[in-house]
């Protein structure tokens, strides 16, 4: 199993894309911090572990790391995952909606990776951190404005982590899936119109899956990655090579 005698945190592990990633890391051999704000739906792999968070606030994050730590005896993985996708044009975006986008997509990061790092630097664990970004951090979509700037934001927070940390051997990478089949992007599989816009601007022609997502955070987690950091891996069919 590629991820044996590892410990891993989750966030936003109820659901869609943090979800497949938790189950996964704990079939390839994990022990498992799932969290969310919402509640895990169904019966947890054994393994594993829940704990309700609120992403945006430092203490909930820091809190996340030592349950780790006291369940598990240690961290080696953080996947920053949670988020949010509210959307507004810019000229009319309530604060509310800018607050909120960027608390949990881009703060929420900024505090896993701070707290993470803290405890691998003093235990002399080369870890590694995997920061959920999206292709709509490279590239603009209309009414997505909040979001693209998070998005962007967790893009250059994982290029500076990882060339601040890399001395102590830990590893900072950020995933940028495409369009996924979750919940957040269920409107859009609901409406033919949206739908055939996505799938048409998709080079594979097709949105991607969950599992799609997670395949790609057991290779960051793993030792087969032992030399990227700094990176930002696109599964996205195509989208930004365009």
């Amino acid at each position: 199993m590629r991820l044996q005698n590892k410990v891993a945190v989750v966030t936003g592990a109820s659901s869609g894309i943090g979800k497949a990633i938790a189950e996964m890391f704990v079939k390839e051999g994990a022990k498992v911090v799932f969290s969310d704000i919402n509640p895990y739906k169904g019966k947890l792999p054994v393994g594993a572990i829940f704990q309700k968070a609120d992403t945006s606030k430092d203490r909930d994050v820091k809190k996340l790391i030592d349950l780790a730590v006291k369940k598990f005896g240690g961290l080696d993985v953080l996947v920053n995952n949670a988020g949010v996708g509210l959307t507004a044009e810019v000229a009319s975006m309530p604060d509310k909606v800018w607050d909120k986008v960027i608390a949990i997509n881009l703060s929420g990061v900024f505090y896993g990776v701070r707290a993470a790092s803290a405890y691998m630097k003093s235990k002399k664990i080369k870890g590694s951190i995997i920061n959920m970004a999206s292709i709509l951090g490279q590239v603009g979509f209309r009414t997505a404005g909040a979001y693209c700037v998070s998005k962007g934001g967790v893009n250059q927070l994982t290029r500076a982590s990882a060339l601040e940390l890399a001395p102590f051997g830990i590893r900072v990478n950020s995933i940028a899936p495409g369009f996924i089949e979750t919940e957040m992007t269920k409107g859009i599989k609901n409406d033919k119109q949206a739908n055939a816009a996505v799938v048409g601007a998709t080079p594979l022609g097709h949105m991607g899956e969950p599992n799609d997502i997670a395949y790609a955070a057991v290779y960051l987690a793993s030792e087969e990655s032992k030399f990227v950091t700094g990176s930002i891996l696109y599964v996205d069919g195509g989208w930004v090579a365009q």
